[in-house]
């Protein structure tokens, strides 16, 4: 079997640029790849065959248990901002806060937000971009189930008046994330693993996330 011809179509499936690349890809050392290269012509034994797919699928095997999750912030503090008409989990005025908003924006996988005690209230994924579905869920209405007791205070320009002159009924009061999320967590997945992980967590922590929907585990 000619040699080159092999190399490039390994490199064109496994989307691979370089010896390096296709190296780490097939599980062969970068010097292997090159003795291959030059020999242009290699017999393929069957030992040879079986050496090669065993070694490709340890590698699979390894990349999907090591290279699934990883992390991009935790805990990390949210300060509301309103550039516009939406609200936004931070101020990406620093150099820091910016690099965290550009990660975001160009990262797919989970994200959780947590209450002030640190307690997990909301977990959600994207499939697109981090930072585009966590503002959106940030500002999402939760309707229903999501609702605190208040009083209902005027926002208009008038004189006040204090609780033994006025009272206020409490009324039960939807609210959103930007209310009540105080801290948020957030990974890059492998495409392959998002929606399965998202429903892991809703499914784990049930009964204290404050999501509506519970995502399906897909078996298949």
């Amino acid at each position: 079997m000619e040699v080159k011809p092999l190399l490039d179509e390994l490199r064109k499936r496994l989307d691979t640029d370089s010896l390096d690349d296709l190296a780490d890809a097939l599980g062969v050392s970068v010097s292997t790849l090159r003795k291959w290269d030059k020999q242009n012509f290699l017999p393929l034994t069957p030992t040879l065959f079986a050496k090669a797919i065993v070694k490709s699928r340890d590698v699979a095997i390894k990349n999907s248990q090591l290279e699934t999750i990883w992390p991009i912030v935790e805990f990390f503090k949210v300060d509301a901002n309103k550039p516009s008409t939406s609200w936004q989990i931070i101020k990406t005025g620093s150099k820091y806060l910016k690099g965290l908003e550009e990660s975001l924006k160009k990262s797919k996988g989970i994200y959780i937000f947590y209450d002030s005690l640190g307690r997990a209230i909301y977990v959600g994924k994207s499939n697109k971009s981090l930072w585009r579905e966590m503002n959106l869920a940030f500002n999402r209405p939760r309707d229903d189930w999501q609702t605190i007791k208040l009083s209902n205070h005027p926002n208009r320009n008038q004189e006040f008046r204090p609780g033994h002159h006025k009272f206020r009924q409490l009324k039960t009061t939807p609210v959103r994330l930007y209310d009540i999320a105080c801290y948020f967590s957030a990974y890059d997945i492998d495409p392959g693993m998002i929606d399965n992980l998202e429903a892991f967590l809703i499914h784990g922590f049930a009964n204290d996330l404050l999501n509506a929907k519970s995502e399906k585990i897909s078996l298949c």
